[in-house]
């Protein structure tokens, strides 16, 4: 009995903490609209959504905008 209740617990407790972001780089650049998404409520409350999804639609957006060109080396 005790083990159940402590099994049914350590559940609860997994269940109420905050969600990992579970969308990647990769699936935000195929869809732009959700990186506007993202965007708007990053803007709204970042401390709501978590630095870790703002900063995949940061670079999504990026890798949209710049594409994936090979680094231009700079002149010494």
């Amino acid at each position: 009995m005790n083990k159940i209740v402590m099994s049914v617990i350590a559940v609860v407790m997994t269940a109420c903490g905050p969600a990992n972001p579970t969308e990647t780089v990769d699936e935000l650049v195929a869809n732009p609209a959700r990186i506007k998404e993202i965007q708007r409520q990053c803007k709204e409350d970042r401390a709501k959504i978590g630095d870790e999804l703002c900063m995949r639609a940061a670079a999504a957006a990026e890798r949209r905008f710049f594409g994936d060109r090979p680094e231009q080396k700079k002149a010494p």
